[in-house]
């Protein structure tokens, strides 16, 4: 079985558990891997927006959002930082709610298909979650993404041109769509090999049952091919 597996990601560089279920799966994806040979997977991310109407340069900090966003007491929004910080910990991630700086993300999910057209997505969906959630950066300028932009390999100069032209707004805009026609209202959210549906971020061993499902149901269904052949 040569087609790799395809998993559709559908993420916001604002989402917490977006880099920590970015962690959980290349680890379930790892050990499915490791199981055999020629297990082999192919990642595409799509554009959401958890929070749309965000200001590009919000006034506050993160607490003040939530509480602004949610409605939630400072405390309880407190604790809650504290346990996705936790979690996020626990799957290698630093994140530094303290520095952090909330920002409008659909200038970034436009950089992530100008990423996806030049080979880089992979690497430049990293850059961007890294940067907002450890290194207190802002992924919401121009400027500012086209520098992370460069970091990955990518010309700045045509980064800026293609995010200064709105060039993949439409785009984002039908990723945005086809989340609503998938009924999906929270992510990350997976579609694996456009069969499975994977909602949060979930465990590393439920990525890796879930990938072998799909193989186990590839081969019942090339085994069927062969049969259906011999007997014809």
């Amino acid at each position: 079985m040569s087609e790799p597996i395809k998993i559709d990601v559908w993420s916001d560089i604002a989402c917490p558990w977006c880099y920590i279920g970015k962690r959980k799966f290349e680890a379930g994806a790892s050990t499915f891997a490791q199981a055999g040979e020629g297990r082999d997977v192919v990642v595409e991310y799509h554009s959401y927006e958890l929070a749309p109407d965000t200001p590009v340069d919000f006034d506050g900090s993160e607490i003040d959002f939530l509480v602004k966003h949610k409605g939630m007491p400072s405390g309880q929004v407190q604790q809650m930082l504290d346990r996705v910080g936790g979690i996020a910990a626990d799957a290698g991630l630093r994140y530094d709610f303290d520095i952090l700086q909330h920002t409008n993300t659909v200038k970034a999910h436009e950089l992530l298909h100008f990423a996806k057209r030049e080979g880089k997505q992979l690497e430049m969906t990293e850059r961007l979650l890294k940067a907002y959630f450890t290194e207190g950066k802002h992924v919401g300028r121009i400027g500012d993404l086209a520098d992370l932009a460069a970091e990955v390999g990518l010309d700045r100069d045509a980064v800026v041109a293609s995010l200064e032209s709105n060039e993949f707004l439409a785009d984002v805009r039908e990723d945005q769509s086809l989340a609503q026609s998938y009924g999906i209202q929270g992510v990350p959210f997976f579609v694996i090999d456009g069969a499975y549906g994977v909602s949060g971020a979930q465990e590393a061993t439920t990525f890796a049952q879930v990938l072998e499902q799909v193989w186990t149901d590839r081969s019942a269904a090339g085994d069927e091919t062969v049969a259906d052949e011999v007997t014809a």
